[in-house]
Parts: C-alpha cells; structure tokens; sequence
C-alpha cells in the first residue's frame, strides 16, 4: 500500500491534519488502533484559533454547532465565593474564544468529513509495529486486529498517537519535562440537572475541584486527591457520588455517571518534534495539565502548521527544508503553554491556607484595576503564537509578521458577506489594501506566486465607490464591509501589500513599491523548484 503522508493517530490532531491535507489534495492514509471513536468526554475546550484550523478543513460551523459558545471561567475560593472571571468578548480570528464541547462528537464529525477525499483512507483497528526510512520515504509496518500484516510506503509519516506515542519511540525522541506529584480524579456525569453555566476552578488548600458545564447534559468534575486516597477507592460511585455531594450541596437524585478516572498530569515536551521524514504533533509532541485547557488546541496548531507544509512539498514543489520550520515555529509555543499550564496548576493547589488566602486576596485586587480585571477577563494573558523564524519575513516582537491573522468579514462582489478566510481560499494569499497587489509585480514575481498557488486578494475600504473596483483578471475584489482590514491598517504606515500563509499567519508584509524585491526575498524563505528568484 503505498501514499504520500501515513498519519498514525485518528484522535482530533490526525483526523485535522488528515482533513487540511484532503483539502489540499495529498493522499494520505490515517490509521488508528481503536474500532471506532471513544465513547466518553476527554479534551471539553475549544478555543478560537482551533476553530478557525476546522474553518480551513470545511467544516467550522458543523463542528461549532454542538458547542457551547463563550463559555466563561469562574475562579472561586474554597467557600464557593466568586474571586475573578475570564469571558473574553472580542472575536479577532472571527469565532469565539471560549467554547466547551464533547470529543467523541467532534471526532465523529471530523472522521466523517474524511468521506468528501477519494484521496484520503481511513483505517481502523490498525497499528503500527515497526518503521525504516528508505531513500525517497518510509515503510511502516502495521498489524490489524486479525493479525493481518501489510507495510505502508509513504514519503512522510506523521505521528499523531498519543502521550504513549508509537512512532516517538521509533524515531528515538524522547519527551523532557516532569510528572507533578499530585493525582486528579476526573467525573464525567450524563443528564445533569446542576445548574452551573459557566467552567468553575475552586482554589482551595485542602482539596481544589472543578465543575465545567458541557454540551447536551454533559457536566465534569474534578478532584484532587489525598496521598491517602488509592485510585481503587476513589473512582467508586459511591466515592464519587460522596465527593460531588459534598463539595456542590447537591441534594437530589444523582444522574448517570459516564465515567470516572485518576490522571497524573505531564508537563512534557519532546526534545525534537521531526526526526528524518517523520513527525510528532499533539500530546505525541508535547503533554500539558489541563488547566488552561489547551492541550488538544496545542495539538490543532500542530496541524495546521505541519499540513500546509507537506502540501507544499508534497504538491507544490516547494524545497524539502521548509519540513525543518515545523519544530522552529511550534516547539517554543508548546513549551510556552506547558509553563503556563503548569503554573496555574500551583496557583489552584495551594499547599496551606494562607496560600490560599493570599491568592483569593491577589485575584480580587486584580479585579479592582481596570486594567488588571480586562487582563483576566479579555484573556490577554494566553502566550499566542509568535514566529521569531521559519516561513516569515523579518518578524519582529513588536509587529504582526510571524503572528495569526485577523479574520474579519468581507464582502464578495456578489454582495455575499463572508468570514475572510472563505474568500481568500485554502492557500496562500496575496492580499493588497486598498491595491491590486498584481499590478505591483514584474512577470518573474507573478510566476513565483503562481506557482505556489497563491490567490490575488484586493481589499477596499468599505462603500469606496466604483473608481476602487480595478483589478486584474486573477485578483478577485473583496469590501471591507466590517471595516477589520481599515483598522488594521491604520497604524502600519504604508504596507499595502501583505502575505498570508494557509494556516492565517502573517508571512510578509511591504509596501507596493517593495512588492517585488520582497517577493524575491521570499522565496528565498520558501523556495519552489525551478522557481526561486534572484536579486535585482
């Protein structure tokens, strides 16, 4: 059996990427050693950046429809007594940035959107055993449930399987990092009745909880647990029945319980996320507590960053090294979100209770300065991605290069309005405000976009009138109907001319007079055969 890209892992991280790569048209095989999606709750956040990664695969809004939308998250003392809240309301990646949802819905629904590529196999009840890089690519080989043995030949293999990762230890990666000491029970309910709209993390000295509201009659609580409670003993219903009762006065009859488990959490990163023609993404890559809820979103960026990639190589023509800006442009972010995970763990655990008080005490002043409250509660203190190297043109911590894109609406020439990204395409973008960013390139700059596949875009500002409507035969004409582009623009002095890659990173930017020497400087970054450009 032979393909392009094997993905070992059908959880959300290989099921996107195997889903980008259909959108992109690279065949690909997705395996998974399970039968079928598993049952029961697991990851419960989205957030908007994960959203739009699903917007790209065609199926945003499907996946969005089961959520529950602005979910806000409540920190509360030990007393149940309200200490500070995130509800973040801006939408600058154009969906929300909080939402809670149930992953065996998700997983169907991405596995089901695999059906619209002939080009795209997805096996079950397959697992990888072995792996050896051959010349051109790698053979895998794999066992079904039946003992059935076949070898997959593929030019890349992507492991997506998980902390206990199969092709991590193929490869020789190992993960860095510790396993924190204390152990969680996590309580999965069915048919709630408790009435608690919102995700709730209680602070406490003697044993910090958490109560988070899901889609459909689904609710989870966690525990921590004493050294003097063995994991047996503690996932017993009538345990769990005892700690939910105790900890939320629940008095009536208690609902289903779906099911309950004991984790110990990782706060890992491995130490390479290529090794040869072979990849690590989501928790294969990286392992993270679960108290900002980013664990799986991590896992998203991964493949959204590694999928365009290999479509470039694969099916564009680009140079091969572009594969080696996957671990660059990813692996400090992960480790970022590790740090901050972890450290928001110690801040809900305290070990005594002054602990405690000083940080109730903390997280209520915080509430008291304008500036302070809108930093918890717009969520600014999330670590976003930032590029320093990789498919980026001179990035810099204080500009929007090596950063997402903004994605507001736009309106066709049909007077259609749509998010930004269904206009640009699923590609790159070479996108002009209030230009054609066409007329600005010699022909040996035209053919370089070209041949990468890029979309013309000019974007005008809102109702200019119809002197604005000129372009060229391959540019199509969006409005700044939302008028996003307009205050983009507004403090970026003269650069008319932006490039945006297909996971809505800001690769370049340059005024319309520097269109062809930052082409040129470009495809020195992302090299295509037969087509990278000298200087002039």
């Amino acid at each position: 059996m032979n393909t392009e890209v094997l993905i070992v892992g059908a959880g959300p991280c290989g099921a996107t990427i195997a889903n980008l790569l259909g959108v992109y048209g690279v065949r690909t095989i997705l395996l998974d050693r399970a039968p079928a999606v598993i049952d029961y709750p697991r990851g419960v956040g989205v957030d908007d950046e994960s959203l739009r990664v699903f917007q790209a695969c065609g199926l945003g809004r499907e996946v969005h429809a089961d959520m529950i939308q602005n979910q806000a998250l409540i920190w509360f003392d030990s007393n149940q007594t309200k200490l500070a809240e995130i509800a973040p309301s801006g939408q600058p990646f154009g969906w929300p940035r909080r939402n809670s949802f149930l992953q065996p819905m998700l997983e169907t629904k991405l596995r089901t959107g695999l059906q619209r590529f002939e080009h795209v196999q997805l096996l079950l009840e397959r697992e990888l055993v072995g792996m050896r890089e051959t010349g051109d690519g790698l053979e895998a080989h794999v066992i079904g449930a039946d003992g059935t043995e076949e070898t997959i030949t593929a030019q890349y293999v992507v492991g997506a399987d998980g902390g206990r990762s199969t092709v991590r230890k193929l490869t020789g990666a190992v993960l860095e990092g510790s396993t924190l000491g204390a152990r969680w029970l996590v309580v999965d309910i069915k048919d709630s009745t408790y009435h608690a709209p919102f995700s709730g993390n209680y602070i406490s000295s003697k044993r910090p909880f958490v109560s988070i509201d899901l889609p459909f009659g689904y609710r989870r609580f966690e525990f921590r647990l004493n050294d003097d409670e063995t994991d047996e003993q503690m996932v017993r219903p009538e345990a769990v029945e005892k700690l939910i009762r105790t900890h939320f006065n629940w008095t009536g009859p208690m609902p289903g319980l779906e099911r309950s488990r004991v984790y110990s959490h990782h706060s890992r990163v491995a130490d390479r996320f290529k090794v040869g023609r072979a990849f690590l993404a989501g928790d294969a890559a990286h392992l993270q507590p679960p108290w900002f809820g980013q664990g799986m979103n991590s896992g998203i960026r991964d493949a959204a960053n590694l999928a365009w990639k290999l479509a470039a190589v694969v099916r564009h023509g680009a140079e091969p090294g572009v594969l080696e800006t996957y671990g660059q442009e990813r692996r400090g972010h992960a480790r970022a979100l590790v740090e901050l995970a972890t450290t928001l763990g110690r801040v809900y655990g305290p070990k005594t209770m002054a602990g405690e008080k000083l940080r109730s005490y903390g997280l209520r002043a915080m509430q008291r300065i304008p500036a302070t409250r809108d930093y918890l509660l717009q969520m600014k203190f999330k670590p976003m991605p930032f590029y320093a190297e990789g498919v980026v043109l001179d990035p810099s911590p204080k500009d929007p290069v090596g950063r997402m894109f903004i994605q507001p609406d736009v309106e066709l020439p049909s007077g259609e309005r749509v998010k930004f990204d269904e206009a640009a395409g699923d590609w790159f973008a070479l996108v002009g405000i209030n230009t054609d960013p066409a007329e600005h390139l010699d022909e040996e700059s035209l053919q370089y976009w070209r041949s990468l596949g890029a979309r013309f875009l000019r974007v005008n500002r809102s109702r200019a009138g119809s002197h604005m409507l000129s372009a060229g035969s391959e540019t199509v004409v969006l409005d700044d109907v939302q008028g996003g582009f307009r205050d983009w623009a507004r403090t970026r002095g003269d650069r008319e001319i932006i490039v945006i890659r297909p996971d809505r990173y800001l690769a370049a930017t340059c005024s319309s007079r520097q269109a062809n020497s930052m082409t040129r400087r470009f495809s020195a970054v992302l090299p295509v055969k037969t087509k990278t450009l000298t200087s002039k």
